[in-house]
């Protein structure tokens, strides 16, 4: 069976970093987009990583336009609207489709493991240390609401 650990996904420079580099910590992988009514989150966001990083917390963004275009611009103009809006410290990848033909492998292995198609924007995976995909949240979840759960997964 397949781990999260056995992919590889691109950062906002087209390298390929391995998931690998990431065994031991705690993930919150989420899909963005910089023009949605959900775009706010990332304050949200910001505030679980800067508390928990030290923990082992990371959180992981790909932002995505497959929703009515909400995530416009280059990989370099959205990095820049969420550093300058919204102060985000955590790390951002290169865009790319959750859903579909086009589909990146993760978002087919995090969709396996929890509930199929992703609906929108914000939705919000949670992995424990060893890999494993242990919930999920949607769009609609703000990051303040799931907190005692990443907290209670760090001890």
């Amino acid at each position: 069976m397949a781990s999260i650990y056995d992919y590889s996904v691109k950062d906002m420079e087209g390298k390929d970093i391995s998931l690998s580099d990431y065994k031991g910590k705690v993930l919150l992988i989420v899909n963005t987009a910089t023009g949605c009514g959900f775009t706010p989150q990332y304050e949200g966001l910001e505030g679980l990583y800067k508390k928990y990083k030290e923990q082992g917390f990371e959180i992981l963004d790909f932002p995505c336009n497959q929703f009515f275009g909400q995530a416009p611009g280059s990989d370099e103009e959205i990095h820049s609207f969420c550093t300058l809006k919204y102060n985000v410290s955590f790390k951002q990848f290169h865009k790319i489709d959750v859903n579909g033909k086009n589909e990146d492998p993760l978002y087919t292995f995090l969709k396996e493991q929890k509930k199929g198609r992703i609906k929108w924007n914000f939705t919000k995976f949670l992995v424990d240390r060893e890999g494993n995909v242990i919930d999920r949240f949607g769009p609609m979840e703000k990051p303040e609401k799931f907190e005692p759960k990443i907290a209670e997964i760090l001890k």
